[in-house]
């Protein structure tokens, strides 16, 4: 028997997935050069489309921050995402670390990735979000400046938890502004217990614990904190078949293939089991209070 949806009637969370290919990722960044990309398998407008037709099949519009780098050699697909209602943000140009190429190299990326998304979307794009959660208030200062810079409404890079690759465990776990001349940033969804910020949002840690506990995790933020959540997944989380890279360490060959098999059913499960919009439409009054492209704010985020 079908079970009816569970969907929260008053909360309705922030779906987004993070647009780019299986060997892209954080993971594999030491054992697969950058300039080997163009020779690999590319497996992303497979995988999009997929993860496009579950999202038409439950009704729901997402936000897929997208690569520069994937849009330059996929521009159709890109049109294909924002055709189906979805917005079109940025994830970058080259999936490169913020905290690494420094400020003049993040205006480079940024710059290039809007100007290339914006061209084959015929859409203006708003949302950004860093490469592995690569920016912060330490390492990052500038940021968030300059992506109102440069156009940008809105920032959903910040993890505020303890990891040994990205987080910031002191970070808000509401939408806020970083820099008073920058734009809003939308934190990645944690959970409150034994006094520590546990990740609820996506990504691995979706892919690893059980399903039941991540849904419980999801409603204690919704039903018993009255807050909407972020979700973000990889179109390659859902390609069990992309290529094994036995060069990579035990724990990246552990954080990249585990749950492979299974995530497209456990999405199935997430997206009847809550309600679901665009980043643009669930935090609509936090991005209303960014700056306009080229507008300075001199006020603080509601």
């Amino acid at each position: 028997m079908t079970r009816p949806p569970m969907r929260n009637a008053t909360v309705r969370n922030a779906m987004s997935v993070d647009v780019e290919d299986w060997f892209q990722v954080q993971a594999y960044a030491g054992v697969i050069r950058r300039d080997a990309w163009e020779g690999l398998d590319r497996r992303v407008e497979a995988n999009t489309e997929r993860v496009l037709a579950l999202f038409a099949q439950a009704g729901v519009r997402a936000t897929f921050f997208t690569l520069g780098w994937v849009a330059e050699r996929h521009p159709a697909l890109v049109r294909r995402i924002v055709a189906a209602g979805h917005e079109l943000a940025s994830h970058g140009h080259g999936h490169e670390l913020v905290h690494q190429i420094g400020e003049a190299g993040f205006r480079a990326d940024i710059r290039r990735a809007k100007r290339v998304l914006e061209d084959a979307g015929g859409v203006a794009v708003r949302g950004y979000r860093a490469p592995t959660f690569s920016i912060g208030p330490r390492l990052t200062p500038w940021a968030h400046r300059v992506l109102a810079e440069e156009g940008h409404t809105y920032s959903s890079s910040l993890f505020p938890i303890r990891h040994d690759l990205y987080g910031d465990a002191d970070a808000p776990r509401d939408a806020y502004r970083p820099d008073p001349d920058g734009v809003v940033e939308l934190p990645m969804t944690t959970v409150r217990a034994a006094g520590r910020n546990l990740p609820c949002s996506g990504g691995g840690w979706f892919r690893i614990v059980p399903y039941p506990v991540f849904r419980t995790g999801l409603r204690r933020v919704n039903q018993g904190e009255r807050r909407p959540g972020i979700f973000y997944f990889h179109p390659w989380e859902v390609d069990p078949g992309q290529p094994h890279v036995p060069e990579a360490g035990r724990l990246s060959r552990f954080r990249h293939r585990t749950g492979l098999g299974s995530m497209a059913r456990r999405l199935e499960h997430l997206l009847r089991d809550f309600a679901w919009g665009r980043m643009d439409e669930v935090f609509a009054d936090a991005i209303g209070a960014a700056p306009a492209p080229g507008v300075v704010a001199r006020r603080e985020a509601a």
